[in-house]
């Protein structure tokens, strides 16, 4: 592992450049973002009002390059304090940035947020640690499930990002990690990641209150997650973590039935288990989720990725309402079955010490 944090040798991402509001500037936390792409030789300009003036190009393939090279650091608006349920992953979802620099073919981003796809993180980090103790018990996923109560209130910290990719830039994530392991309650942190970099993390005193997943996929969809550290250094990582004494896991997804899927998954699973069965009383969890997509995902994608051969077809597919009425392309139910049959019989067989969360 390197002095940057990574195990893969791949350097962190630096954006070209750094905006900061004015409102960010009058936080600690949001000085100190600056500070530290100011030491890594990144342009940091402070802007005079609240309003990201971009500048983007028209073209829009120039456009989503030049947003996703760009980092703004900004203030989280009031609705951002009041959480979210996060099902069926956690409780509540805490926000410390929005976007990632990561650049996936699959991105559910892509239909999440609205606008060009640059990067926010939050200055008033102090106000967004301050806001979770409210929530404590009040959850529907872990806090009154038989089955999860052992993982207290749970936080998820990477519903519209990926925390560890940014960490370097903005200390952010170790921040709330300590402040995990200074709560004295049935809590939990999670968080999940493409990347490798979690020297920071190791040393922290976490208490065993933030559970790292590792975000994987087989080798032949590696096309599909540009940007991201190789999934045996994630693996590693995750070990490393595990080592440390956190609580860790595995989110296998998108899982894509694409021509060779058993092979592929199976060579996955083994892999995982390779990287965590030596480490002495491993826990372990595991989330399943299959690949999906929306009419205004796919458009947004097709817009980003126009050369990509993500699979986005109607062939095996079916529709999916939501509760609030729009549509998800998901696997008929032929293929749902199949693939749950495989992955759990994959999973008794090489990773017999996890426990899968879900399926979906």
């Amino acid at each position: 592992m390197g002095k940057d944090g990574t195990v893969s040798g791949r350097g962190p991402w630096l954006p070209r450049r750094v905006l900061v509001t004015r409102s960010a500037m009058a936080w600690e936390h949001g000085r100190a973002i600056a500070d530290r792409a100011t030491a890594l030789g990144i342009a940091v300009e402070t802007l005079a009002s609240d309003r990201l003036a971009l500048g983007l190009p028209d073209d829009p393939r120039r456009a989503y390059a030049e947003a996703k090279r760009t980092l703004a650091v900004t203030v989280a608006p009031p609705s951002k304090l009041r959480l979210q349920p996060i099902a069926p992953s956690a409780d509540w979802r805490v926000d410390l940035a929005e976007g990632c620099p990561a650049h996936c073919s699959y991105c559910y981003l892509a239909g999440s947020l609205k606008g060009p796809p640059i990067t926010r993180v939050y200055a008033n980090l102090p106000a967004i640690v301050a806001a979770l103790p409210a929530y404590l018990g009040e959850g529907t996923i872990t806090s009154r499930s038989a089955a999860r109560a052992g993982e207290g209130t749970t936080y998820e910290a990477s519903c519209y990002t990926d925390p560890l990719a940014l960490e370097h830039l903005t200390g952010s994530l170790s921040t709330l990690i300590a402040a995990f392991g200074r709560w004295q309650a049935p809590v939990q942190l999670r968080f999940t990641t493409k990347f490798d970099a979690v020297e920071p993390l190791l040393a922290l005193d976490h208490q065993g209150r933030t559970r790292m997943r590792a975000s994987i996929n087989p080798a032949q969809f590696a096309r599909f997650e540009g940007g991201t550290s190789p999934v045996a250094a994630r693996l590693a990582a995750l070990a490393e973590m595990a080592r440390a004494g956190y609580p860790v896991g595995l989110t296998i997804a998108p899982i894509i039935a694409a021509e060779g899927w058993q092979a592929a998954y199976g060579e996955l699973i083994a892999q995982a288990g390779a990287a965590l069965r030596t480490v002495p009383a491993v826990d372990c969890t595991i989330e399943l989720i299959t690949h999906r997509y929306t009419p205004g995902s796919k458009a947004v994608l097709d817009s980003w990725y126009p050369g990509s051969d993500l699979d986005m077809g109607e062939a095996n597919r079916t529709e999916k309402r939501t509760k609030f009425g729009s549509v998800k392309h998901v696997y008929d139910a032929p293929t749902m079955t199949a693939l749950r049959r495989f992955f759990e019989t994959e999973i008794a067989r090489e990773l017999p010490f996890a426990r899968v969360l879900y399926w979906t």
